[in-house]
């Protein structure tokens, strides 16, 4: 029994392991290949030059859905939860580019702090997504 408890949080801890290496790679290919080769083009250099704000917000305000789909949360403490953790980043975010505390932005860009909020609103909406998708999955498997 103790060796599923363990598994359960190893399990946990892989999962967000794997958002964070998403995140990483998908920020370190945009800056690399994406960005220097399309960011002159006044749009896509927006939307370049923004993206890691975008996947910073939406992969961490991702972190908590595994260990609540894997404890069986339920859905109101849950919605708390993500909620909670996707306004902290979307807060965090912000702030770091109002007053650059650690280094990542160098300068104010309003659009990085709209792709933060979508990230952060594309979080609860995955989050709602899954959480339906679950709940339609159990009903489904109730009635068979």
């Amino acid at each position: 029994m103790e060796i599923l408890k363990i598994l359960k949080s190893r399990k946990h801890l892989a999962i967000n392991l794997i958002l964070f290496a998403v995140l990483y790679l998908s920020v370190d290919f945009n800056k690399t290949f994406i960005r220097p080769v399309y960011g002159h083009f006044p749009i896509i250099g927006i939307l370049t030059g923004s993206f890691s704000n975008f996947m910073a917000a939406f992969v961490i305000g991702l972190f908590p859905i595994a260990p609540i789909l894997n404890k069986k949360i339920k859905i109101e403490k849950a919605r708390i939860i993500v909620y909670s953790v996707s306004i902290l980043i979307f807060a965090i975010l912000t702030t770091e580019e109002i007053y650059p505390i650690l280094g990542a932005s160098t300068q104010f860009d309003l659009f990085d702090i709209l792709a933060s909020a979508i990230g952060s609103i594309s979080a609860i909406l995955t989050f709602e997504i899954i959480m339906n998708w679950r709940k339609k999955n159990r009903k489904n498997i109730l009635s068979e």
